[in-house]
């Protein structure tokens, strides 16, 4: 049960848990070939490569270059260093014995967002205590993210995180001079703030113009809300996460009685029971189906990844990118709408891989009673037969808002 009668203050306020989680901050995948990956998603979808990471030299010189390319790519929608993470896949298995205990998840990382660093650590001592497993703990670089990495039932790597560096306007992620410290483990609090750890480098003459710098591939001639952009759209918020899992009450008690997630929805199609949960007012986070529906929908056999979401600006823009992505070759899939509560348009881009993208334009939000809309109140959706324009709703353009300018 929710807490199982612990109580801990998490900033003042009385909570069953010592972490409370604010939103999904990123997700990744495992891919067959990076550079094929990053032309789809940087090249057609326009996320922005904040920097690589080199999974090939870590291992051991006998084992270099003999399972595919070894370099993977963090990438961000917006001024967060990531949102979206691709890593070699063979590499990987060569690196974590026990993924091949799990040969279907390609997810290399579900991430939460937390208030403060004392939620990490306390929320590590919580779910220890709780015997859930901790891949590891600490911080790292890229990206300067405190964090603790709990297993979900499936093999999956949850992140819960604190403080990711952020993107100003140069562009310029920050340089590889200025992670002094790698930490392997939980620090001891209260630790020296982010702005202390900049100036020492600044002091020790680290040049901040040595990270990476995103040079954008396309030519800016798409007219999107007066912005010329290299595509007609911008993905402005990232999620939810859509998961076949094979027992769908185990993962959910994982999610719900150990991270916190809360239950907004459940659906039954076909005779499966759905799940959605949610961490914030959207309607879902993360969605439970089971295994036995990916037949039924012509999904990957190669993945336990239904799909990960990606909001675009609003519906004209969801249009033209359905458009745009068809043009340049990308299969395009439309799944039942009523799958997918709290969403009413949206279709599935798949990647080289095969993994589907959800594209969609808005979300459903939940108020202060914690209830959804009602179905028979909900748009009904023809995929079929799109409109060119739709009616506003009461939530239209209402929760998370994307900072800073689109390009």
């Amino acid at each position: 049960m929710d807490g199982a009668g612990e109580s801990f203050i998490v900033g003042g306020v009385q909570m069953a848990r010592p972490f409370r989680i604010r939103r999904l901050g990123h997700f990744g995948v495992d891919v067959q070939d990076p550079e094929v990956a990053r032309g789809f998603y940087e090249r057609l979808l326009g996320f922005r490569i904040s920097d690589p990471i080199d999974f090939g030299s870590r291992l051991p010189e006998g084992e270099r270059g003999k399972h595919g390319p070894g370099v993977g790519y963090f990438m961000r929608h917006g001024t967060d260093h990531h949102s979206f993470v691709i890593f070699p896949r063979r590499v990987r298995q060569v690196m974590l014995p026990h993924a091949k205990d799990h040969p279907e998840v390609t997810i290399n990382q579900i991430t939460w967002q937390v208030g403060s660093l004392r939620e990490v650590v306390e929320g590590q001592k919580f779910l220890a205590n709780r015997h859930i497993p901790i891949a590891r703990s600490g911080r790292d670089t890229p990206g300067s993210n405190w964090h603790v990495y709990p297993i979900d039932t499936g093999g999956i790597a949850n992140e819960l995180y604190y403080g990711i560096e952020q993107v100003g306007w140069d562009g310029f992620s920050k340089p590889n001079a200025m992670h002094k410290i790698r930490y392997m483990e939980a620090p001891a609090l209260p630790h020296r703030s982010e702005l202390a750890e900049v100036k020492d480098g600044f002091a020790a003459g680290v040049d901040p113009r040595e990270g990476w710098k995103q040079v954008e591939p396309l030519e800016e001639k798409y007219d999107v809300g007066g912005v010329l952009l290299g595509r007609p759209f911008k993905v402005v918020r990232v999620g939810p996460v859509r998961l076949f899992v094979e027992d769908v009450a185990k993962a959910l008690a994982f999610y719900r009685d150990n991270l916190g997630l809360q239950v907004t929805e459940e659906v039954t199609w076909n005779g499966h029971r759905c799940v959605f949960l949610r961490v914030n007012t959207e309607h879902h986070s993360l969605a439970l189906y089971p295994t036995a529906l990916r037949a039924e929908l012509g999904l990957s056999p190669h993945t336990s990844l239904f799909s990960f979401g990606m909001q675009l600006g609003d519906y004209g823009q969801l249009r033209d990118a359905i458009s745009f992505l068809k043009d340049e070759g990308v299969t395009i899939k439309y799944l039942p709408p009523e799958l997918f509560p709290g969403i009413d348009y949206c279709a599935f881009a798949l990647d080289p891989d095969g993994h589907a993208m959800q594209l969609y334009y808005a979300m459903e939000q939940i108020g202060w009673d914690g209830k959804p809309r009602p179905a028979a109140q909900r748009r009904l959706v023809e995929n079929a037969n799109w409109p060119a324009t739709v009616p506003a709703t009461s939530d239209t353009f209402a929760g998370e808002a994307y900072l800073g300018p689109w390009n």
